[in-house]
């Protein structure tokens, strides 16, 4: 089924619901959402010669053009590529050019960053309404529908190439295991739509329910819980950091409107989950997935959080789902034992797009290869160990170390680097680099170097020049050591020079 039926479902049966909002007013409803993006489906396939199965880049902060373009996309048959509206110019051009985009639309903060996209505040976005709708195109099960771009630990974007099966499953799968959704609920979409905020968007379409948008454009703990109070049923997706700021903020109030709040992307200490039920109640679920099996590998309940119960946990297989514990030969593990997660689901994507070599290692043997380390109890509840590589989580954004040391190995001074992640307590991690230097290096120009290469929010904040870096015999950097390192008394490492 095409996706596109989701939101086509809800506007025949219910046309007069609002479906978009900004802040406390409805913009568009049910029948007018799905009216604007079957024209603007049509116009993609007339205007610009777009075959079924293209692709078409979304290069947007949170705004309701997002979903128009989203869906506009699917109805016309074509893949659509939503970015990550903090990337750098560069990554943006690598991804434009990596999955063979066509056409790309963007908010007017980002069109110096992707100079060929068409600005969804122009004349131009808007003269793309004047065709005569179609039904939505027909696709099969397995074709793609989202092109979800996630850094492997080389550094470079890979492209996992989600279905419309997979999108459907994990549609269905939030029914399952979260909520029973009703016309007329809602969900806050306080997190970037480019990521599972967006993703979960698609039940409340299925449901008929309104999708709010910050009127800020980002995140603010105050707007957060206003808009809590002022919207029916509402649900929210959050990292961890958001719902410690939640519980930091001087607004900090036990909303009456609350349903849901979902949040993973990264871990959630246990005693912020326990302040968290305090001030919210038993209306929290955690979820464990990646962006190869979109938000839908394991749940830890609403009833779960409401009893304490293994919080320490990411909690067990959502419906549909199977997840073991393999050892480096590949053998399944026993309860209690220590290995690599994998899981095996309708949700695992088909691939990574363009990318066979990397994507016969992801789906070796018919699972999904999560490079997470965990183990699963007697109960089936999965406990993480430790994350893929060495991967940085800050403020629920994945950062990859390797793509910063190739971007300071540039610097003429650099003879080595090692690039970590230091506890934050708002944050979760920040970024730190370890450099070996070959002469005086200021500070500011390895900023400078990053920030014209990659995001701003990988630049490290702190740079630890050190006369070597641990190695053991194989020569490898041991982080470990370098992590522990970070937990020393200031002035115990190597000072900048």
């Amino acid at each position: 089924m095409n996706l596109a039926q989701l939101l086509a479902r809800s506007a025949r049966q219910r046309p007069e619901l609002a479906a978009l909002a900004v802040g406390r007013t409805a913009v568009r409803s049910y029948g007018e959402l799905a009216g604007r993006t079957a024209r603007l489906g049509a116009s993609l396939r007339a205007k610009f010669n777009l075959a079924a199965g293209e692709r078409v880049a979304l290069a947007m902060r949170n705004c309701v053009e997002f979903y128009e373009v989203l869906f506009a996309c699917w109805h016309a048959g074509l893949v659509a590529v939503p970015m990550n509206a903090k990337l750098h110019a560069r990554e943006f051009a690598y991804i434009l050019q990596n999955s063979g985009a066509r056409l790309a639309f963007v908010t007017p903060d980002l069109e110096a960053a992707v100079p060929a996209g068409i600005s969804v505040a122009s004349a131009d976005f808007e003269a793309l309404f004047d065709q005569t709708p179609k039904a939505p195109a027909e696709v099969a099960p397995d074709d793609p529908a989202w092109l979800f771009y996630t850094s492997g630990t080389t550094g470079m974007p890979k492209g996992a190439t989600l279905t419309h099966r997979n999108l459907l499953f994990m549609t269905q799968a939030y029914f399952a295991d979260i909520d029973k959704l009703e016309p007329g609920d809602s969900i806050l979409h306080a997190a970037p739509l480019s990521h599972g905020s967006g993703l979960y968007g698609l039940a409340h379409f299925a449901a008929g329910a309104v999708n709010v948008l910050p009127e800020s454009g980002h995140f603010e703990p105050e707007e957060i819980f206003d808009l809590l109070e002022a919207w029916p049923n509402v649900s929210f997706f959050a990292a961890p950091t958001m719902i410690v700021r939640l519980l930091a903020s001087r607004a900090a109030r036990a909303p009456t409107n609350l349903k849901t709040i979902t949040y993973g992307g990264a871990p959630m200490y246990v005693s912020d989950s326990l302040r968290a039920i305090e001030l919210f109640g038993p209306r929290l679920y955690q979820l464990y997935g990646q962006g190869e099996s979109p938000m839908t590998i394991t749940g830890l309940t609403q009833a779960m959080h409401a009893a304490r119960y293994k919080l320490e946990s990411c909690g067990v297989p959502r419906l549909g789902v199977e997840v073991r514990i393999l050892g480096d030969d590949d053998a399944q593990l026993a309860p209690g034992e220590t290995g690599e997660i994998v899981t095996r689901s309708d949700c695992v994507m088909a691939g990574y797009w363009n990318d066979p070599q990397a994507s016969a290692r992801a789906l070796r043997g018919g699972w999904l290869r999560t490079g997470d380390v965990g183990s699963l109890d007697e109960e089936g509840f999965l406990t993480l160990k430790d994350r893929s590589k060495d991967l940085i989580i800050s403020g629920g954004a994945n950062i990859y170390p390797r793509e910063i040391e190739e971007v300071l190995l540039r610097h003429p001074a650099v003879a080595e680097c090692s690039v970590v992640g230091r506890p934050h307590p708002e944050w979760g991690e920040e970024v730190v680099a370890f450099v070996v230097a070959r002469g005086r290096i200021a500070p500011q120009d390895l900023d400078r170097l990053c920030l014209e290469n990659i995001a701003r929010f990988k630049r490290p904040r702190e740079y630890l020049f050190v006369e070597a870096l641990p190695k053991n015999n194989y020569g490898k950097v041991l982080k470990t050591e370098l992590r522990r390192q970070l937990s020393l008394p200031s002035g115990s490492h190597g000072m900048a020079q």
